[in-house]
């Protein structure tokens, strides 16, 4: 970790899975050694609202629990940009879902528009999508060990949607290791 904090948002809408996938991403930072805090936002409504959660890490205490200056960015939803974007560093990472979020306005930041939805539903269910992008992020930020957020996945998931979340993760990481950015350092 080149920073001693780092700060995540995965965000979109209620429904899929942010905050599992975040909780994933958390607990297998924590058995690396890093220290996380994790919070999330949402709309009352279950699903189809605004939601995110956000990851805090730091190889010493998390001074402040909350996200204030995000270097990396997940979108699987466009509702998320308005609430997201304004937090984000220059030259952040963004990686936003090619379906659910097509568009994005001019900034300053490394943009990879990945296709996380599209891969889950190949894969066979589109409740994954979440999944795809946590192995997106990974690959991508460089940000946890592939076999200790493999057994976090292992730990989180039911038997059986084990083997189809196993797969959304390969996925990911294949999206994220094959990538380009979609766009250089973009300054609007």
């Amino acid at each position: 970790m080149r920073d001693a904090r780092l700060e995540i948002r995965i965000g979109g809408t209620g429904g899929q899975g942010l905050i599992l996938c975040a909780k994933m991403l958390a607990d297998a930072l924590c058995t690396t050694g890093s220290r996380v805090a994790q919070s999330q936002t949402y709309e009352p409504t279950s699903r189809g609202g605004y939601c995110n959660s956000d990851l805090v890490i730091s190889e010493r205490e998390v001074d402040f629990p909350l996200a204030t200056a995000l270097d990396c960015l997940v979108l699987l939803d466009r509702m998320a940009l308005k609430p997201s974007l304004p937090l984000l560093k220059p030259g952040g990472l963004v990686i936003a879902d090619t379906r659910l979020c097509p568009e994005l306005p001019a900034g300053h930041y490394r943009l990879h528009h990945l296709p996380l939805s599209r891969r889950a539903i190949e894969l066979g269910s589109e409740r994954v999508a979440n999944i795809v992008a946590l192995g997106a992020l990974a690959a991508l930020a460089g940000i946890c060990e592939r076999k200790a957020l493999e057994h976090a996945v292992r730990a989180e998931t039911p038997k059986s949607f084990l083997d189809i979340n196993l797969d959304a993760l390969a996925a990911g990481y294949r999206l994220g290791e094959q990538a380009t950015p979609t766009a250089a350092l973009i300054f609007g």
